[in-house]
Parts: C-alpha cells; structure tokens; sequence
C-alpha cells in the first residue's frame, strides 16, 4: 500500500511526556510495521511521510544509501524550518561522495589524538565556570553559567568565533532549529550564515590557529571548496558543537539531580561510571528527536513496509533508542547498561564527527561539578525545566542549590 492509499494518519511530531521523557506513542508504534505520519507545513508544504520507530529499522534508515540526506533534491523533505534552496544547509544534509568531501576537510580536527589536547584547556575552563557560579547568589541558573556556557566558549574557540559574538550565535541557533515561525526561523539562519562568511574572509587576512582559519586558508583560498560550503561546514561545527553538547550535559545534571540513588552510584569511586552514565543518559535522553528526514531515491523494503522512490521516511531516534527488544527497561537510566549501540550519536557515514570532544566536555564537567558541588539540589519542579516545540530536545533553564 502506497503512501497516499493510508488513511490511518498520524499527526508528527509527537509531544514528550510531562517528565521529558519520549512520547508514549512510540511503545505502541513499535509493535507494528512503519505507521504513515504527516509532516507538518512550514519551510514546506504538509506532506506524509513512513515514520520508522524499530531499533533495527532506525539503524538500517540511518544508514541505507536508498535513503537519501540530500536536502537539495526535488521533493526532499523538511524539518528545520529552512527551505532547501541550491546550496544545502551542511554537508549533514549531503550524500556521498559530496558528503564524504566535506566531511574530510574537517575529519582531523576531531581525532582523538586532538581532542586529548584539548583536555587541559577544557578542564580550565570548567574550573572558572565553576568558581563563577560558586560566588553568585543562591539558586544560581546552572544552564545558563555552566551547562550553555561551556560548550558555547569550547565551539567558539575551536572555531575561532570571538566570545563576545557568543550570545549572537546562541540566539541565531536557538532560533533557527525552532518550530515557532518559519519566516524568523529563515532569517536568523541567514543572518547566522552572513556572519560565518564575514569572519571566514577575515580569516583569510588574519588567520589564526582555528579551525575557520584553517578552512578559509587551506580549502577556500585554493579553491577546493566555495564560500557557501565553508560557511555550512562552519555553521554545523557551530550548531552542532554547541547546541547538542549544552542540552545534552544539561540533562545529564537534571538526571542526576532528581534521583539520588542514581547519583550517588555515579559519584561513587571518584567517578568511574561517569564515561558509562553519559553514553546511557544519551540513549535516555535521545535529544536528536524530530530532526531525522530522508527521501527514497529507489524503492526498498523497510520494516515490512514497501517504500516507494519519492516517499519521504521519518527516522526517530528516541523510539530506537527506546526498544525494549534492545534495551530491557529502556524508561530506566542504569548507568551499567551496555549502551555502546545507541543512536544518539547516529549511524553510518552520518556518525557524529564531534563525539569525542562533546564527551570530553560533558566527562570533565559532570566529574567537576560532582566533587566541587556535592550538595547540589535542583530548586525547581523538574517538570518546569523543559524545552517545547524545537527538534532538539533540553530545558531552558536549571536552578539550583548547594
């Protein structure tokens, strides 16, 4: 049965539960064979799409060369409130072998070998932000002094952002990947790119040692690459590098804080569950919730659905991470859990390129702030904390108290 002979439609995307937790629809929809959803209008118009919700199938979804990323072509669906034009958002929204370039210029910057250089600058900069909030006055916003401002100063420097331009680009970001209104969506991801490409041709005169400089000189001097894939390489670094990180360490804290078994299990021998809880609370979490959209470009079976060359297929990242034929208990965080499949950080030639340094930070900061705050108590209903209506899910903000 094609797309347009369902009748049985689903209006995407779902709401979390009041605790934050993926939507409940998801348990009963993984029972079943790929459902049909409706995207909703925006960027563009309303369309139906096969929504995969099965570990299995979000991982072969992921992963398919027959399910495109391409944001550029004809009938590719849209789910940040950005309509696809002739240059795509990043090379995220690419396929090979034009992804696969992209993605290379920028492959050594987030090796491990790198990354474990940066551990001496990351952990001084946690120290500070940490006697930051230290001198301020009881209950103190832990997201906005600690958990938003880490990764934003890590992205910016990486980058080679000045931090005074710190809150622009949060704000442009935040925006952006909202579900508010397309047309202020559209400018603040236009004035964000505006901004990237007057900073990549200053690097060219004044190139320092970042990774916009390093693109500017290397790639955009010689030609292998033009202006507008510089400034989508640079604003996926950017969104990604901070947006994902903030939210995702965040919540991290806000799991900790609000069950103490479980934190006490993960301060416990100085830490070591620490690496373990992350990649759990990741799974957990699975903040990646309703940006995942591809476009068949042949046909295929998936999940005991027929797929038809021009279907629009929604992957859902958290209904994966959540199959109970994978991961027993999956409403439970068990910071000993073999989580090492889940998906929060992708699959396949999309994986996140950024993985190491997001765990660097979110190991160095919960370590920290565990030894240096061990009285630390939320002073707000958890319930209040969380974000609504944006394709990344986190709180808007985190009091607290030690």
């Amino acid at each position: 049965m094609s797309l347009a002979d369902h009748t049985d439609i689903l209006d995407w995307p779902f709401a979390r539960t009041e605790d934050g937790n993926p939507p409940l629809i998801l348990a009963e929809l993984r029972k079943a064979p790929p459902c049909v959803v409706r995207i909703p209008a925006g960027a563009a118009e309303s369309r139906l799409a096969w929504l995969v919700t099965r570990y299995a199938d979000v991982r072969q979804a992921l992963a398919d060369p027959r399910l495109s990323a391409d944001e550029t072509l004809p009938g590719a669906p849209v789910r940040i409130q950005v309509p696809p034009g002739g240059n795509p958002s990043s090379f995220l929204r690419l396929d090979d072998p034009e992804h696969a370039r992209l993605r290379g210029m920028i492959q050594t910057e987030f090796t491990a070998r790198r990354v474990k250089r940066l551990r001496e600058p990351v952990q001084r900069l946690v120290d500070e932000l940490l006697d930051d909030l230290a001198a301020r006055p009881q209950p103190a916003d832990l997201h906005a002094v600690f958990s938003r401002a880490l990764p934003t100063l890590v992205i910016a420097r990486l980058l080679g952002v000045p931090e005074e331009d710190s809150p622009f680009f949060i704000e442009k970001t935040r925006v952006t990947i909202s579900q508010e209104d397309p047309a202020v969506s559209q400018a603040a991801f236009a004035e964000m790119s505006e901004y990237l490409a007057k900073l990549a041709l200053r690097k060219l005169t004044e190139p320092g040692d970042d990774l916009m400089s390093r693109l500017a000189v290397r790639h955009y001097d010689t030609g292998a690459i033009t202006l507008d894939e510089l400034v989508g390489i640079a604003r996926l670094v950017l969104v990604a590098g901070h947006e994902t990180t903030t939210n995702q360490l965040a919540l991290n804290v806000l799991a900790l804080l609000r069950d103490d078994d479980l934190r006490a299990r993960v301060a416990a021998d100085d830490g070591a569950l620490i690496p373990n809880f992350i990649e759990e609370s990741m799974r957990y979490w699975s903040i990646s919730q309703d940006a995942m959209v591809r476009l068949a470009v042949e046909d295929m079976d998936l999940g005991g659905v027929r797929i038809e060359k021009g279907d629009a297929v929604v992957i859902s990242v958290p209904a994966g991470n959540h199959d109970e034929t994978v991961f027993a208990c999956p409403h439970r965080i068990d910071p000993e859990r073999d989580t090492s499949g889940h998906l929060q950080w992708g699959y396949g030639p999309h994986y996140c390129q950024g993985a190491p340094l997001a765990r660097l930070e979110m190991e160095l900061a919960l370590r920290s702030l565990l030894r240096r705050f061990p009285n630390l108590r939320l002073a707000a209903d958890p319930r209040t904390l969380f974000r609504r209506g944006t394709v990344f899910h986190g709180v808007t903000h985190l009091p607290v108290t030690w």
